[in-house]
């Protein structure tokens, strides 16, 4: 049955990948509405993530929260709070197993996207990376930020087309300003008559992203 309180909190997340005892880095992936878990993880492997531990936390019926991510925080309680607490466990989960966070990336589409950035802005540390493929930070200009932390140089990938009928450009440059003022290293992308949708520049960013982490991991 699920928790008036904590929707989202009966639901495990897919587990993918290589085992989590074996990872050296691993991959938190966050789907958007309407989406699914099962869905993200063709992006991870284009990314290039093939020797990594991937979990992507579920939103109960596939919606993290009911309203837009434009409108007042408050408006879409408990499911946000329920939301970030599940990328909180997932996170947590790859700590817990001693993967530290500069070998953590996590990416999101859409809602997830929106979701991820809320998250890290929450909980900034120096990340793997960061890929909000279609989203920004949520909530509307009234609302009280809960930010905390500092990013350390984690790279931040927003990218999001100027056609999006969902994610308005205003929204993903003020988010970039916030970001790195908190310390990220922002890699901004506005595509030109692109829509809602992922394209294979995103994707080439998300395998460098990878490919940084790996290489980190090697020199280590």
């Amino acid at each position: 049955m699920t928790s008036l309180i904590d929707p989202h909190s009966e639901l495990e997340p897919l587990i993918s990948g290589v085992p989590l005892s074996e990872a050296s880095y691993a991959l938190v992936l966050v789907h958007g509405r309407g989406g699914s878990a099962d869905g993200m993880l063709p992006i991870a492997r284009t990314g290039g993530a093939t020797d990594a531990y991937l979990i992507a936390p579920r939103a109960t019926g596939g919606t993290w929260y009911p309203r837009r991510f434009l409108d007042p925080m408050a408006s879409n309680e408990p499911y946000l709070s329920s939301a970030l607490a599940s990328v909180g466990r997932a996170v947590n989960s790859v700590l817990d197993a001693g993967i530290p966070p500069h070998r953590i990336i996590l990416v999101g589409f859409s809602q997830g996207a929106c979701l991820t950035l809320e998250f890290a802005a929450r909980n900034a540390q120096r990340y793997g990376g960061v890929a909000a493929l279609a989203g920004a930070l949520v909530g509307d200009d009234a609302d009280a930020r809960k930010d905390a932390g500092d990013f350390a140089g984690t790279p931040i990938l927003l990218a999001c087309g100027d056609n999006d009928d969902h994610i308005p450009e205003a929204k993903v440059r003020k988010a970039a300003t916030m970001l790195t003022a908190q310390g990220a290293a922002v890699d901004m992308r506005i595509y030109p008559g692109v829509t809602h949708t992922i394209v294979g520049d995103q994707i080439e960013a998300l395998r460098v992203m990878v490919d940084t982490v790996r290489a980190g991991i090697a020199v280590g």
